[in-house]
């Protein structure tokens, strides 16, 4: 069992940055594929950036060269630095962590959500 939980959401303007954070509890931090989503209310989560067990990275198109995915195993913690804000950029962001390619169903899971706000 693995819980995560976000923070560094909040209220930015347009042009800003945020850092977000998403710890885990738990074992094996380090053997999940993690990554963090966006959902606006009624939508359907859209990927933002994951970064695997092995530190591969990859971006949704809209957020390359501005945001960065990170992970800290020592710390059981991942972070997404967001460079460029603008306002198409508010929405709630989850923290995901997934081991179903190697373990099998039933081992991924997914935080509460931080609430980012661009706004002037």
């Amino acid at each position: 069992q693995v819980q995560l939980v976000e923070s560094g959401g909040g209220l930015v303007q347009p042009g800003g940055s945020l850092r977000l954070s998403c710890g885990a509890s738990g074992s094996s931090f380090s053997l999940y594929h993690m990554g963090w989503y966006r959902q606006a209310p009624g939508k359907q989560r859209e990927l933002v950036a994951a970064i695997t067990s092995s530190g591969h990275t990859i971006y949704a198109d809209p957020v390359k060269d501005r945001f960065t995915i990170s992970r800290d195993n020592a710390k059981n913690t991942m972070y997404q630095q967001m460079n460029s804000l603008q306002s198409d950029a508010t929405d709630i962001y989850c923290c995901n962590a997934d081991r179903r390619a190697t373990v099998g169903p039933g081992y991924e899971y997914w935080g509460q959500g931080t609430q980012v706000t661009v706004s002037s």
